[in-house]
């Protein structure tokens, strides 16, 4: 494979395909509305901030509490490309799915460079076992066990789907729905593009923590959803996920979400009227509370 040429497009072309800082000039804009709205839920609703599942500061996570116990429980990832974002700044659809019934814990997990994306994904997979152990503490029911992520939260969600969680004492459908929200599952890409430099993957730690490479056993239904204004390469990735997804067996739909780009479809985590929200609250046996 060239150095050159990645998927038919050039360098410069990856940068764009592939970078979604790159691809979006206005995500700052987006980034600080959804941090106004994270901070509004987390005024708004009762939580347990800051609960350990894991030794290291950051391996936490914030627990909104359901407005009647034994909920459904849905465990989110931030995006961030694995080197930033914050539990702080992206729970910001907390507020609609606790109103709809569910228990919310936003995970926190540390970032690149300080570790690799192997290291993060141990640490989302202990952060799904802590929360199966220790929901119901929080009102929530372990048997609803639900996960979603964007961009890297997106790949974790993957990757946890990969997990033999009968390995680790629990069922082997102890995830009984996901959501991965323009995930990054082409790991090889990003060995081509300049964020790379703060990821550090090798061609060997890529091919590790490769969702094509270990894809999503076939126990848990997934939503495979993406932006209709992402870049054509990011959309053909999602696409290519959810085709190898339905080919392993797995009870599989894809959305994608009309005039998203990669930071506008956070948005749509928290809007009531959005075909990505309803879809994910139907997976919950639950209904929007507008």
């Amino acid at each position: 494979m060239s150095a050159a040429v990645y998927k038919g497009f050039t360098k410069e072309e990856m940068e764009f395909q592939f970078n979604p800082q790159a691809a979006v000039p206005n995500q700052k804009w987006w980034t600080g509305e959804r941090k106004k709205a994270s901070l509004k839920a987390r005024a708004a609703l009762k939580s347990r901030l800051d609960v350990p599942y894991g030794a290291s500061p950051r391996q936490v996570t914030d627990i909104f509490s359901p407005r009647k116990r034994e909920a459904p429980v849905l465990l989110y990832f931030h995006g961030g490309y694995w080197r930033g974002g914050s539990k702080e700044e992206n729970c910001h659809l907390a507020e609609l799915f606790v109103k709809a019934g569910a228990a919310v814990a936003v995970v926190e997990y540390d970032l690149c460079p300080s570790v690799t994306v192997a290291d993060i994904v141990r640490q989302a997979r202990s952060a799904v076992a802590w929360v199966y152990r220790n929901i119901s503490a929080y009102g929530g029911d372990p048997a609803k066990l639900y996960v979603a992520g964007v961009s890297a939260g997106g790949h974790l969600v993957a990757m946890a789907l990969a997990h033999d969680w009968e390995k680790e004492g629990l069922p082997r459908d102890a995830i009984k729905g996901a959501t991965a929200i323009s995930g990054v599952y082409d790991l090889d890409a990003v060995l081509h593009i300049t964020a790379n430099s703060e990821i550090r993957l090798t061609p060997e730690s890529a091919r590790e923590n490769s969702p094509f490479l270990h894809p999503p056993l076939p126990h848990s239904p997934l939503l495979v959803a993406v932006g209709g204004d992402e870049p054509k390469g990011w959309r053909q990735m999602s696409e290519d996920f959810y085709k190898l997804c339905k080919k392993r067996g797995l009870k599989c739909d894809y959305l994608e979400v009309p005039g998203a780009n990669h930071y506008s479809i956070s948005a749509h985590l928290a809007d009531p009227a959005s075909p990505l929200a309803r879809a994910m609250l139907r997976q919950m046996g639950l209904a929007s509370q507008r």
